[in-house]
């Protein structure tokens, strides 16, 4: 699981938003919401976010629902805080996490795809199936199931409005096994700020690598319904998507 092991989300956590900007996320929250609105059984007003990290999703999020965010890095919910200050942050493992009530949507992105074994998977999809309301919706959202995952490379930055600039390369490696639960990923993050030299952070993380069978049958277990959608999905093919509705007794 993230957070403690990795400079993304510890020391370089304040610079996250110049590697992956919140303006990239529209669409993404876009897509989200149009699939809540398809789904859900009743209104849809409160939202939990699972592995929220600096809040970029939210940021467009907050538009619809009244957000709720957690993550495991108090540094990642530091940044959140200054991008969303008017939604409610907490610091909690997916895996454990009991805030002791319920939402109309549990969502949880890429953070999920830190889980790199089947029993971390299904505590955190058991922790989505807690916090949502019967006729709720769960929102799964993974990098990669087996069936969809490539190696491969890619790069990318922002230029801050402070002078702040980062640049990085992504490397995507190939799982060491066919059956492998999990792949890493290396990116070389090149940072700068004024009056300071330009400084170069390897940063190594372990994601999880699971079959979709694996992804349906976990989320049956936890007491969910898989829901087929019929929402155009602007990312198609570069994530994995499970749509789930909590039963109503």
């Amino acid at each position: 699981m993230h957070s403690r092991g990795m400079h993304m989300y510890s020391d370089l956590a304040p610079w996250f938003h110049l590697l992956t900007h919140p303006s990239d996320y529209e669409d993404e929250a876009q897509f989200v919401t149009s699939i809540v609105e398809e789904v859900a059984d009743g209104a849809a007003e409160t939202l939990l976010e699972l592995g929220s990290g600096g809040g970029n999703n939210a940021s467009h999020l907050k538009r619809r629902f009244e957000c709720t965010l957690t993550d495991l890095s108090p540094e990642m919910l530091a940044l959140s805080q200054t991008l969303n200050p008017e939604c409610e942050h907490v610091e909690g493992d997916m895996r454990t996490l009991r805030l002791g009530r319920t939402f109309d949507v549990v969502f949880i992105h890429d953070a999920v795809s830190y889980l790199t074994t089947e029993h971390d998977l299904g505590a955190a999809i058991e922790t989505a199936a807690a916090h949502a309301r019967p006729g709720g919706v769960v929102a799964l959202l993974p990098d990669a199931t087996r069936e969809i995952f490539a190696a491969g490379t890619d790069h990318g930055g922002h230029d801050g409005d402070d002078g702040r600039s980062l640049r990085f390369l992504e490397w995507t490696h190939p799982p060491d096994s066919p059956d492998a639960t999990s792949y890493l990923v290396d990116y070389v993050i090149v940072v700068r700020e004024p009056g300071d030299p330009m400084r170069i952070v390897h940063d190594q993380h372990a994601l999880g690598l699971f079959p979709a069978e694996s992804w349906h049958r976990l989320i049956a277990g936890a007491g969910l319904e898989l829901v087929e959608v019929d929402v155009p999905d602007p990312h198609a093919g570069e994530h994995a998507v499970f749509v789930a509705r909590r039963s109503s007794p």
